[in-house]
């Protein structure tokens, strides 16, 4: 089995927001694959199917972003899927904004939610897709920023990056995160 995390907070007044880019790819698989994310369960809205033979749980913690983990370390714990089988999906300001960056595993890095999540589970072992929404302005407040809404130019450039990063997922799911790695770690988005 798989889970498959969007890391994001939840409300209408976040829904637009930088740090929601981890939530609005799961949004879209879910409506692409003719899903209704509901419930409460684990703290999170979910859906659930099959694709490949494997079922795959679909993940938007309705924690705030800081609490991430205990949504995450609910999902572990009932489901008692390893870690390697959950994909975080989550903003980053270190990668640029239109690219992603998928890893197999590592730190949290200075992403709270990803804090969160490693410090609830007590694991790093989670492949997981950055969607870049960076880099942070100069004269930006980090918090301020990731919680203020894409330009409409910007806007262009998160969909290319949110295409790439659901063509990962898929990569992922298929069990080949080395080869999504590759494909997508080297590329530069287009200015």
């Amino acid at each position: 089995m798989w889970a498959v995390v969007g890391l994001g907070n939840p409300g209408k007044e976040y829904a637009e927001t930088r740090h929601n880019a981890g939530s609005r790819l799961v949004k879209s698989v879910a409506r692409e694959w003719g899903l209704e994310l509901r419930g409460k369960r684990y703290r999170a809205r979910t859906a659930e199917t099959e694709r490949g033979g494997d079922r795959v749980l679909l993940v938007l913690p309705q924690t705030f972003m800081n609490l991430s983990g205990l949504s995450v370390r609910e999902v572990v714990r009932d489901r008692r899927i390893e870690p390697r089988n959950i994909v975080i999906v989550f903003d980053d300001l270190d990668v640029p904004l239109g690219a992603i960056r998928v890893r197999a595993q590592g730190t949290a890095g200075t992403h709270n939610g990803m804090r969160s999540v490693v410090q609830e589970t007590g694991a790093t072992a989670f492949p997981r897709v950055r969607i870049g929404i960076g880099p942070l302005p100069a004269d930006a407040d980090a918090a301020d920023y990731v919680l203020s809404p894409f330009s409409r130019a910007e806007k262009e450039a998160l969909a290319g990056a949110l295409d790439a990063a659901r063509e990962a997922l898929f990569m992922i799911l298929d069990g080949n995160v080395a080869l999504a790695m590759t494909r997508f770690n080297h590329k530069v988005p287009e200015p």
